[in-house]
């Protein structure tokens, strides 16, 4: 039996997110898989994406993945990571796209007006690098997991939501935004955990060993 199911619809770092986490659980049976059979078998599913937000949705249906990831978010540990996070919403800004509804809210782009610092220096647009993570809540993925580490961001859209209390952590760029977001078995990030040295992998390890609460 399949212990985690990394989604493979086609877009995601698929092979580093593997890695990772065969490092942090090397007793755990890791399974790369575009089987909708296999993730539902699956005891936790992590859902990676990278590129743009249609192609990945257009990459999902066409696999036969929509249902099976749907049921993974309602029913198992679930782990979304970039485009596995912003999926998640209703609406992607980026070609006014659906998304899988699971969570309220809508993906916009950063605001080109707003890419000042109060020094007068422009920020680019995708936002890559290392930037800092503050908690807005405590979780179990938390855990050993400093309030202001850095982590490792490449995005050019953050997820805008009306509900404060799925949101686990903000960043700044240059004004605050969502990069991680919690509800029930749900867990997902903007960030790449799998590319963000040991505190990524230290986020990775909770994931496997978390039993949300029902």
């Amino acid at each position: 039996m399949t212990d985690i199911a990394v989604v493979d619809y086609g877009m995601g770092n698929l092979r580093s997110v593997h890695k990772a986490l065969e490092h942090v659980a090397p007793e755990a049976t890791v399974t790369v898989t575009s089987d909708p059979a296999v993730v539902g078998r699956a005891q936790r599913v992590v859902v990676p994406g990278q590129g743009a937000m249609p192609n990945c949705m257009h990459a999902l249906n066409t696999h036969g993945l929509h249902d099976a990831v749907v049921q993974a978010a309602q029913n198992k540990p679930f782990l979304g990571i970039c485009i596995g996070l912003q999926m998640l919403f209703e609406e992607s800004e980026e070609g006014h796209v659906r998304g899988l509804s699971i969570l309220p809210g809508k993906v916009v782009h950063f605001p080109a007006a707003a890419m000042t610092m109060p020094d007068g220096q422009k920020l680019k647009v995708p936002h890559m690098g290392w930037n800092q993570v503050f908690h807005t809540h405590d979780h179990p993925l938390w855990s050993d997991i400093a309030n202001d580490e850095r982590f490792y961001f490449v995005h050019s859209y953050y997820v805008d939501t009306p509900d404060s209390t799925i949101i686990a952590a903000q960043s700044h760029y240059p004004f605050a935004f969502t990069c991680a977001v919690a509800k029930n078995n749900i867990f997902a990030v903007q960030f790449h955990p799998e590319k963000s040295d040991h505190t990524g992998l230290t986020l990775l390890r909770n994931f496997t060993r978390w039993t949300p609460e029902t």
